[in-house]
């Protein structure tokens, strides 16, 4: 049987997007709740020249399970006192079959923090708040928060970059 694509895109281009999605259903074997018009006549017409011709081969099968190996996919979370501003990278193996290798990297400090265990304290409204830099975060009233943007949020219920609120200055250059 032969396929003229061309002339498929051509008589899908006049259906509506009802009818697609029925010839999607009808060619997928399921339906779809796209309605991006563009978007399911490539799918349909891509589902159809894929029956007719055939699908990828056994080589390119194989070839996308080796890259989606996913042995290097962490299951778990890194152990508790691993390294502060430390991520990790997992090189990918040049071959199957080897193992993967997990390198540290060190993320670089903002020079603008001061070091853990200083006491921020900043007047607001006629109130005085006080939060300790930690190795990790910010504790601000018994809570720990990411960034002094979260802090400074908590504080004045809108949005404000946290070194501006603290009044950090920019790093010495």
């Amino acid at each position: 049987m032969s396929l003229n694509i061309n002339k498929e895109v051509r008589a899908m281009e006049k259906r509506s997007v009802r009818e697609l999605r029925k010839q999607y259903a009808d060619v997928f074997g399921e339906g779809t709740n796209a309605s991006n018009k563009p978007w399911l006549i490539k799918r349909i017409a891509w589902r159809m020249q894929s029956n007719i011709e055939g699908d990828i081969s056994q080589r390119a099968r194989d070839r996308a399970g080796e890259i989606a190996n996913d042995a290097d996919v962490r299951m778990t979370p890194p152990p508790e006192g691993s390294s502060a501003g430390a991520a990790t990278a997992t090189l990918r193996p040049a071959r199957s079959g080897e193992r993967t290798k997990t390198v540290k990297v060190c993320m670089p400090v903002d020079d603008r923090l001061p070091p853990p265990g200083t006491t921020l304290t900043r007047k607001y409204k006629g109130q005085m708040y006080q939060v300790t830099v930690l190795p990790v975060g910010f504790d601000f009233d018994g809570e720990v928060y990411k960034s002094l943007t979260a802090v400074a949020k908590a504080i004045t219920g809108q949005h404000c970059n946290g070194f501006t609120f603290f009044k950090l200055g920019k790093p010495q250059q």
